[in-house]
């Protein structure tokens, strides 16, 4: 990475320690390196296959001033790989701006399904139940379970996006989701509909996980948290336009076309992927596949194969549950908890906006209460303009502060420089816009005031979610890609759980006593988490870079 505006007389100041040199070594390799699928080298090292010395600018990214090498057409990777307009190259990093910007806009809409999937069913509810002639409870089991295949199936995701590369499982995954939600639309009673929404939400969530890898492939740790911004607005406009759409589409042309929307959504989506996404996953030597010619008997031909089928079980099956354990980490545990927590408020929040305004004094319209959502929209899109910049900048400062310069005079970025009076904004002012929110409605204020608070929600909520994901991409050693299923796992359950047992807290305390609640625990658990990543970060990640050197 290139740091612009350098102080000459700092570029040699200092001698970075040697935890900041590993660390460097990390973050610059994330991009282009995540869970083991990519190579240890540098974005600053000779592109392959290239003779000619490379030397590195100081003041410009060095991925710039390097030619694009092109893979030949015939040996590109990914399903379909040699459809793709926009080529494969041996550096992902080296793709123009504009290039990384149409790649990251069009994962950006792919990760819109899977919120989008399960916000677009709160308008039809009554209507499925009505026709299936079942209770709402029994209903509410296909958004809650839909929400749960979103938490786990990012985990195998992940896993086998590390094994066979990003493009063959965004294909994959999309054709899974475009056939079950044909099934969904063509469901005949409760149970099918239930097993094929659980099936089309596991399907969805590919994007979730894959996407933010794609992203730290091409794009360079001190430009990431800008397109990590861009690539955070799919899932939160997924339930921004999910109960708008479903509402009108389900008093119009009832709940059925809401599973044909999102069907055609999905092959919107997989053309795009098919034609503009190739495949980012750094290549690297993979093993021999020749097998030694040796005599064997029946029986011991037999053993081989069961034991090679265990241990492929083992090797696709078990072993991605792994992830699940650098929950153990602090620097991973205490950043997933602070955007977890912040992304579950959302669905609890979604939940109260469709109890309060369909109710008195408001009594809004299913299409009117749609519109309403339309505010928290508002509040990420102007939060997505400014907060991965701000990051950025932040990041920057910071390493510039501490004087962090490499022997080629560029700056050392470490993930902990994000975490500064940002994240002390976002969670002070979106806890304070859920009281907000909360007693306005419960006092039946004119709606523009508890409207005006889902604004300000939907923008300091956002600082967190982009935050939270692209210090996961930098914390995680070489990956990634687990990084962010995990913090999807975390965030997915407690999501389910909001969605949940929100309308029974409504009933029981109503939506003021809620949110304060809400309110108490976002502010507690948020400031002790960016208290202790502040005063901890550089020893805890030391830490874990160790611990996953061990585990090797």
């Amino acid at each position: 990475m290139a740091a612009s505006g350098l102080d000459p007389g700092k570029v040699h100041g200092q001698r970075p320690s040697a935890d900041s040199t590993r660390h460097q070594d990390d973050i610059e390799a994330i991009g282009a390196s995540t869970a083991g699928e990519n190579s240890d080298k540098t974005c600053d090292e000779p592109a392959p296959n290239h003779n000619t010395p490379y030397r590195a600018q100081s003041t410009v990214s060095s991925t710039r001033s390097r030619p694009l090498s092109i893979v030949p057409r015939s040996q590109r990777r990914g399903l379909f790989g040699r459809f793709a307009i926009i080529p494969e190259v041996d550096r992902p990093y080296d793709y123009s701006s504009s290039t990384k910007w149409g790649i990251t806009t069009v994962i950006s809409l792919a990760t819109a399904v899977a919120p989008m999937g399960s916000s677009i069913f709160y308008p039809a509810l009554g209507a499925l139940a009505a026709e299936l002639k079942t209770s709402e409870t029994v209903i509410n089991m296909s958004v809650a379970l839909y929400m749960l295949s979103m938490a786990i199936f990012p985990i195998w995701w992940s896993a086998f996006s590390e094994q066979f590369g990003r493009r063959s499982i965004y294909v994959i995954s999309f054709a899974l989701f475009i056939v079950f939600s044909v099934l969904c639309a063509v469901s005949t009673n409760s149970a099918m509909l239930i097993v094929f929404r659980l099936l089309t939400g596991g399907a969805s969530a590919s994007v979730q996980v894959i996407g933010a890898g794609t992203i730290a492939d091409i794009w360079e740790s001190q430009d990431r948290g800008r397109a990590m911004s861009l690539f955070y607005l799919g899932p939160m406009l997924g339930p921004l336009l999910g109960p708008l759409l479903g509402g009108v589409l389900t008093q119009h042309l009832g709940w059925r076309s809401t599973m044909w929307f999102l069907a055609i959504y999905g092959l919107i989506i997989i053309v795009g992927i098919f034609f503009l996404l190739p495949e980012t996953l750094a290549r690297k030597n993979m093993p021999a596949t020749t097998r030694e010619l040796t005599h064997t008997t029946t029986r011991e031909s037999v053993v081989v194969k069961s034991r090679k089928l265990a241990t492929s079980l083992n090797h696709y099956l078990i072993e991605p549950l792994s992830v699940l354990a650098l929950l153990r980490f602090p620097p991973v545990f205490f950043t997933v908890l602070v955007a977890a927590i912040a992304f579950s408020s959302v669905y609890v929040l979604n939940i109260a906006i469709q109890y309060g305004f369909a109710r008195p004094p408001y009594n809004f319209n299913q299409t009117a209460v749609g519109v309403t959502y339309m505010s928290t929209g508002a509040g990420y899109i102007a939060s997505s303009m400014v907060g991965g910049r701000w990051m950025d900048k932040i990041m920057a400062r910071e390493a510039r502060k501490a004087e962090r310069y490499d022997e080629l005079g560029k700056l050392i970025y470490l993930p902990e420089d994000r975490m500064k009076e940002n994240a002390w904004f976002a969670n002070t002012v979106y806890p304070l816009s859920l009281l907000w929110f909360g007693w306005s409605m419960y006092y039946g204020v004119q709606y523009m005031v508890p409207i005006s608070a889902l604004f300000v929600f939907g923008f300091s909520s956002m600082l967190h979610f982009t935050l939270g994901t692209t210090m996961l991409t930098e914390f995680v050693r070489k990956r990634s890609s687990a990084g962010i299923a995990v913090n999807n796992f975390v965030r997915n359950i407690l999501s389910c759980v909001g969605t949940i047992v929100a309308a029974p807290w409504i009933e029981g305390v109503g939506v003021g006593y809620m949110t304060t609640t809400l309110w108490a625990i976002c502010s507690l658990l948020g400031f002790l988490s960016i208290w202790l990543i502040s005063r901890n970060a550089q020893k805890w990640r030391t830490e874990m870079d160790e611990a996953l050197k061990k585990m090797k």
